[in-house]
């Protein structure tokens, strides 16, 4: 099995505000669709899927499943997250570069932003 995708167990978090509802290929089923297809190309294994409908991303305490992922993360379960962009994670670019640069990383978690094409790998 090739290193990069040996153990890797993936949370896929997918949100939508309602601002972005109106727009197109914002819709939770498309962000789902294709990042269980990125899993399925790269042989990750899916732990969970986390959605946040109708939410904003700028406050993370107030998302319900993105919380239950940061939990999973704490107890082992997920070592990888993939959102479709860095938008997903949080508008606010301190509090994504806080996730991305700092408490990923000290969790051992991998991060993926399928669109911005970022990988910390």
């Amino acid at each position: 099995m090739d290193e990069e995708r040996k153990d890797i167990v993936a949370g896929i978090y997918i949100r939508v505000s309602t601002e972005d509802q109106a727009r197109e290929g914002f819709s939770l089923p498309e962000q789902e669709e294709k990042l269980k297809a990125l899993c399925t190309y790269k042989d990750y294994k899916v732990f969970d899927i986390y959605r946040d409908a109708g939410v904003s991303a700028k406050d993370m305490e107030h998302r319900p499943e993105f919380q239950r992922m940061l939990k999973d993360i704490e107890n082992g379960k997920v070592n990888m997250v993939i959102t479709k962009d860095l938008s997903r994670l949080s508008r606010d670019y301190i509090g994504t570069g806080e996730f991305v640069e700092k408490w990923f990383p000290a969790h051992n978690v991998r991060y993926v932003a399928l669109t911005d094409n970022i990988d910390t790998f």
